[in-house]
């Protein structure tokens, strides 16, 4: 009981941290002052942004359920992952009812908010999603493994009027690009993280440094994590959450469209692909630049590779939970690998393709069973110096220290052998009381 309660004590002085500045943007002067100091450009905010209200541990109360080591929770985000597909076909829960453990979405039981996904602060939660929270979790308010990756190359796009006379980024001199913040301080600013990177890579791509333009900055709530009508009933799987958000169409996923309509700013930026197709399918919008048409992999780390990860608590107490966990998703994505258009019709009830078959061009080439590649691995490591190098962690840390191949090497290895034990078997007869039968 002593123990459970300095741990619970550990994470609210963690998040207390994280609100603070620790872990994220701090609206504070100075941690502000940090991030500005690092372009010579100019850098503005939005009008009405200042009065926006922040979101802290004053006025938050995380919820979670009580540890219980035969349940693990899981959480993912809406993107191409092994995790995304199972969710519809069950196999990561049948690894774990062989051991007798429950598994589910985070969301499954009401007592849990949306914020273990950004905060790891439940101890039997396995998370597969966006590569910056987790970094900003480790770094700065607990101690997570990081148990596999899953990459795909999209890039990103810088998107202008469609009529406006910008065809190349050049044309963007003297011009506004949009920034983000969000004012949620209990979570990672993932977000603006994304936008900010890929805005500097862009700009130095085309010979431009963020002394060229002006960046405007949208300061915004992102305070939706508590809503009644979002916590108040329960989820059994994860697409359920866009059974009350359009997330194709919902413009909170794409925050900055309407200051670029309403001709606030000039340009913003794109996460990714889908994204780009769904605002270009308005009519409205074009996009002057991609950062996934040229061959410098280095340039598409914007919150991917998309990870794994769980907290050194389960990892140390209980390997056998990140197994199970691991042998699910690498069968799931063996059989996506083999099956990609079955893999696009259930994968389009969350990502932000267009339709099933933009999905499935989305992932024709991609390989869907996670795994801690030196490629891989490297591109971690770029999203985190990032992150590091603008102030959005306190603390560095080695990405392969944070990585333990151990897990997906021990889940591969009870899959062969079973599966080898599953094909001999069948052929080779057994005896029983002296004869073969």
């Amino acid at each position: 009981m002593k123990e459970e309660t300095s741990r619970r004590d550990f994470l609210h002085n963690a998040a207390v941290l994280a609100v603070a500045g620790v872990a994220g943007v701090s609206t504070t002067a100075s941690a502000q002052e940090t991030i500005v100091a690092k372009s010579t450009g100019k850098m503005s905010i939005a009008p009405g942004g200042e009065n926006v209200k922040a979101t802290t541990l004053k006025n938050t109360k995380l919820s979670t359920v009580p540890v219980n080591w035969k349940e693990v929770y899981y959480t993912n985000c809406p993107l191409i992952s092994a995790s995304n597909v199972d969710q519809e076909l069950g196999w990561t829960r049948e690894e774990y009812k062989k051991i007798g453990v429950k598994y589910q979405f985070l969301r499954a039981d009401a007592r849990n908010d949306w914020y273990p996904h950004y905060i790891h602060n439940l101890d039997n939660l396995i998370r597969f999603g966006g590569l910056f929270p987790p970094v900003a979790v480790h770094a700065d308010i607990r101690k997570t493994v990081l148990l596999g990756v899953t990459h795909t190359y999209e890039g990103g796009v810088m998107m202008v009027r469609a009529r406006d006379d910008i065809y190349n980024m050049s044309d963007l001199k003297g011009k506004k690009i949009g920034l983000s913040k969000s004012m949620n301080q209990i979570k990672n600013d993932w977000w603006r993280i994304q936008e900010e990177q890929g805005i500097e890579m862009m700009l130095r791509k085309n010979g431009m440094t963020r002394a060229d333009v002006e960046i405007v900055e949208f300061p915004y709530a992102d305070d939706w994590y508590n809503l009644p009508e979002m916590v108040k009933d329960p989820m059994d799987n994860a697409s359920e959450l866009w059974l009350k958000r359009d997330h194709k169409h919902d413009l909170a996923f794409r925050p900055l469209e309407t200051a670029l309509l309403n001709g606030t700013v000039d340009a913003i930026y794109n996460q990714s692909g889908p994204l780009q197709q769904l605002s270009e399918a308005t009519g409205k919008i074009k996009s002057i630049e991609d950062l996934s048409k040229y061959p410098d992999w280095t340039m598409q780390v914007a919150n991917i590779p998309a990870t794994i990860t769980c907290t050194e608590v389960m990892a140390k107490k209980h390997p056998e939970l990140v197994v199970a966990f691991l042998k699910g998703m690498i069968k799931v994505g063996r059989w996506s690998n083999r099956n990609k258009p079955a893999s696009a019709e259930i994968l389009d009830k969350q990502t932000f393709y267009l339709d099933v078959e933009h999905t499935l061009r989305g992932i024709e080439k991609m390989d869907m069973v996670p795994n801690l590649s030196a490629q891989n691995l490297a591109s971690v490591e770029i999203g985190k110096d990032f992150m590091f190098s603008h102030g959005y962690i306190k603390n560095d840390f080695d990405v392969n220290e944070w990585a333990d191949p151990s897990f997906l090497e021990q889940a591969a290895r009870e899959l062969l052998e079973e599966e080898w034990d599953k094909k001999t078997k069948s052929k080779i007869p057994t005896y029983s009381e002296g004869r073969i039968g």
